[in-house]
C-alpha cells in the first residue's frame, strides 16, 4: 500500500469564483496547521479571498499533497493540472458528499489524525490522454479524469461521429453525440446518458452514444489498452474535456484517445467504501 514520504506541507485550491468560502477555508487552514502541517494556497485561489499565496507550479513542486476544497468539479480540474507533478490529491467537499471529494468538513480534524497516524489510502485512477491531430499536421493535448464528450456545436443539428478502434473502423455514432469516459467518470455525465457504473479502478473505457437516432446504438466497454480514433464528416463538432475545457474539431481532424502511462492519485479514508457512495448517491436499497 502506497505511503506518502512525508506530510509536512499540503497544497489548496479552492472553488473558483465563490470568495464566500474564505471563513471555511481559514477554519480548514487552521486544522491543518494545529496538525503541524503547512498550508499553501494557489495564487488565483489567494486572490480571489485577499490571501496569500503562491504560484500553482510553485505549490505543486513543494507540496507533499494538494488539496481540494470544494466540489467534483474543483477536484477536476485539480487533477488535471496537477498531474505532471504526481502529487495525491484530497477533495474535501464543501457542499453534498460526492464521488470524488468525499471529505466532509465535520470530517476534516478526524482525517488528519488518521493520515498522521497512517491510516488512509491512495487510489490510483485511470486517465485519458489524447490529443486532436488537425489537418495541418498540428497537434493539441490534454488529459481528462472523467470523460470527453464530442457533441453538436448547436442544439438544432445531428452529430455523426465515426469511430475506430486500434485503426480498425466500427461504428459510425448518429444524435447528439458521444461520451467516452473511464470509469471514474462512470457516475458522471455516462450515467446520465444511460451509460454503466464501472468499478473506479477498473481500468477501460466507456462509449456511450447521447439521444442515438437508432435504437441498435448501446454503450460499449472496451480496455484501456486500445486507441480510440474519432473524427465527423461534419464541419465542425465539439470536445469537452471533464466539462470544463473545449476543443473544436473540423472535419478532417481526428481525436485520438489513449489510456494514459500512469493514472490519477486520490487521498481517501482507509475505511472509505466505494459501493457505500454510491448507495448514498444513487438511492439504492431504498426502500419505497
Amino acid at each position: 500500500m502506497e505511503r506518502l514520504a512525508q506530510i509536512k506541507t499540503a497544497g489548496f485550491i479552492l472553488k473558483p469564483d465563490s470568495p464566500e468560502i474564505k471563513p471555511l477555508y481559514e477554519k480548514i487552514r487552521g486544522q491543518f496547521e494545529a496538525k503541524g502541517i503547512r498550508v499553501l494556497l494557489s495564487q488565483h485561489s489567494a486572490e480571489m479571498i485577499g490571501s496569500e499565496g503562491v504560484s500553482f507550479d510553485e505549490m505543486c513542486k513543494i507540496s507533499d499533497f494538494l488539496v481540494s476544497l470544494g466540489g467534483d468539479g474543483t477536484l477536476l480540474s485539480l487533477v488535471r493540472r496537477s498531474y505532471e507533478y504526481r502529487k495525491p490529491v484530497l477533495g474535501i467537499n464543501a457542499g453534498n458528499l460526492g464521488f470524488l471529494a468525499d471529505i466532509t468538513i465535520e470530517e476534516v480534524d478526524n482525517f488528519l489524525d488518521q493520515l498522521l497516524e497512517g491510516e488512509y489510502r491512495v487510489d490510483e485512477r485511470m486517465m485519458i490522454e489524447g490529443y486532436i491531430r488537425k489537418v495541418s499536421g498540428e497537434k493539441e493535448t490534454f488529459f481528462a479524469f472523467n470523460d470527453v464528450v464530442i457533441s453538436r456545436p448547436v442544439i438544432s443539428k445531428m452529430a455523426q461521429i465515426n469511430a475506430a478502434i486500434d485503426g480498425e473502423m466500427f461504428n459510425s455514432y448518429k444524435g447528439d453525440g458521444l461520451i467516452v469516459a473511464t470509469p471514474t467518470g462512470s457516475t458522471a455525465y455516462n450515467l446520465a446518458a444511460g451509460g454503466p457504473v464501472m468499478y473506479p479502478l477498473t481500468e477501460a473505457f466507456i462509449m456511450t452514444p447521447i439521444m442515438a437516432h437508432s435504437l441498435t446504438q448501446r454503450p460499449l466497454v472496451v480496455p484501456a489498452d486500445f486507441t480510440l480514433e474519432l473524427s465527423s464528416p461534419d464541419e465542425k463538432v465539439i470536445a469537452m474535456i471533464d466539462g470544463q475545457d473545449a476543443y473544436e474539431i473540423f472535419e478532417g481532424d481526428v481525436l485520438i484517445i489513449k489510456g494514459a502511462k500512469r493514472g490519477a492519485r486520490l487521498l481517501h479514508r482507509k475505511e472509505r467504501n466505494y459501493f457505500s457512495v454510491l448507495r448514498e448517491k444513487l438511492s439504492w436499497g431504498d426502500r419505497n
